[in-house]
């Protein structure tokens, strides 16, 4: 995997209307030897992270059916206090692209547990 893609994670809480500052975002990656660290970054004031160049496959890989996927795989996790965790599964990171990744936070009451938010987002089928 000599190629990048880039992610922006953009965290949200009140349906997209108020970005959550100060979470902490982990963005992990699977691999043949297990899971690894790609980065772990702070929301800003706008919610977002800075940009994360994630390793992706060439596009030439995947140039034939028989061939790997034309994206890389990984997940992200997000955490802040007030707000349940969040956690989104199979974000598709393409090379050469900017991915945005969208997370709602939502706000943990005095009486809930710790839950977990979770996002599986399916493969595509190309």
């Amino acid at each position: 995997m000599a190629d990048t893609g880039t992610l922006i994670v953009r965290t949200f809480t009140s349906r997209g209307e108020l970005p959550v500052q100060d979470a902490s975002i982990s963005v992990i990656q699977h691999g043949l030897l297990g899971n690894d660290l790609l980065a772990l970054q702070t929301s800003g004031r706008s919610g977002t992270t800075a940009p994360i160049a994630i390793p992706s496959p060439a596009p030439e890989t995947s140039q034939t059916p028989d061939q790997t996927v034309p994206y890389a795989l990984c997940d992200i996790w997000v955490e802040r206090a007030g707000y349940h965790l969040a956690a989104v599964h199979g974000v598709q990171i393409f090379p050469g692209v900017i991915s945005y990744q969208d997370i709602l936070l939502i706000p943990q009451s005095p009486v809930d547990g710790m839950a977990v938010n979770e996002v599986d987002i399916t493969p595509q089928d190309l």
